[in-house]
């Protein structure tokens, strides 16, 4: 008897994906953060909203925060960064 192996993966569906439209410019956005509860992830989002907000005066909206990393964002928290960011940056750790 011949021992096999059987792959149980498939590969991804490929499906289109509407980008939004970048922005004229960075002055005076609102950026919303996503951070998803890894080691440093709301340190380095943090730092990296500082140095926005020197460089372009942009301020932080809302920074949403996942469950876990592996979840996605909820609903409640995609409609709150819609309405109070002009763009969200989602951030790892570790």
């Amino acid at each position: 008897m011949t021992d096999r192996i059987f792959d149980p993966t498939a590969a991804p569906a490929a499906r289109p994906v509407a980008l939004a439209p970048r922005p004229a410019t960075l002055a005076g956005l609102r950026v919303g953060l996503v951070e998803n509860t890894k080691f440093n992830a709301d340190t380095l989002l943090s730092k990296l909203a500082a140095r926005l907000g020197a460089q372009y005066g942009m301020t932080i909206g809302h920074m949403a925060r996942k469950r876990s990393p592996s979840h996605e964002v909820d609903e409640a928290a995609i409609a709150e960064l819609a309405r109070r960011s002009d763009f969200v940056i989602s951030g790892i750790g570790d």
